[in-house]
């Protein structure tokens, strides 16, 4: 089972990842959106937002570069494995809660207010669900963590990321023996993307790069009698 999952299943919702989006994409681009009800409760919206959003970006990024780089690169730029683990640990737990206190702001807008629920989407409330739960766990591998300042553990999941994008055999042994928070945490993250090309989580690979070349103005006309 440890293979299948931290073997195996990486390379499935990675595929569905991005063979998904691609063919959402090109089949469904109306339907490439956020689908935001700003309109609604406009304030919770923007205060909620801005928290979830920030942390999640903060999260993102510090496991891209955190995960992905190589160990001998650290250490050559002299960032020892002790003071990333220090790191991650601090800067991922105040993005980590800044992101669980703005998604729950969200989720608690979403499911009371009638107009909006009657607006969402089953996938909507879904995924919302799945990254407050990632958020949760992600948070409670930081006491876990702690007990492992010496960086080895994270030095674990460095190796195991490398070799899955590396195509590299014995990627799964690698975190055969972490515990099993971690394991949780990063078998939801790898779910979260393989439903990901099915959410409105597609926005995250938008780019205004179309709407700065727009060839000049949007005109608007009011509806008028044909009569006339």
């Amino acid at each position: 089972m440890n293979e299948f999952f931290f073997g195996i299943y990486p390379y499935i919702a990675l595929s569905v990842l991005l063979i998904g989006s691609i063919a959402r994409y090109e089949r469904d681009p109306f339907t490439w959106k956020t689908s935001s009800s700003q309109l609604l409760r406009r304030k919770q919206l923007v205060v909620g937002s801005i928290l979830f959003h920030v942390g999640i970006l903060v999260i993102f990024f510090g496991h891209l570069i955190g995960l992905l780089t190589p160990i001998d690169l650290f250490h050559a730029l002299g960032v020892s494995n002790e003071f990333k683990q220090t790191l991650a640990v601090v800067a991922g737990g105040i993005a980590g809660v800044m992101a669980l206190i703005g998604g729950l702001m969200l989720f608690h807008r979403r499911w009371t207010d009638p107009r909006i629920r009657k607006t969402s989407s089953f996938a909507d409330i879904a995924i919302l669900v799945l990254l407050l739960a990632q958020l949760i766990l992600g948070i409670g591998t930081i006491f876990v963590s702690v007990q492992h300042l010496d960086g080895g553990e994270m030095v674990k999941f460095m190796t195991w990321a490398q070799k899955i994008f590396t195509f590299r055999a014995g990627a799964a042994a690698e975190i055969a023996d972490v515990a099993m928070v971690f394991k949780l945490h990063l078998f939801l993250g790898l779910t979260i993307f393989l439903v990901f090309p099915f959410t409105r989580l597609v926005h995250m690979l938008s780019a205004p790069v179309r709407y700065v070349m727009r060839p000049g103005y949007q005109v608007v006309r009011s509806r008028r009698n044909p009569a006339e």
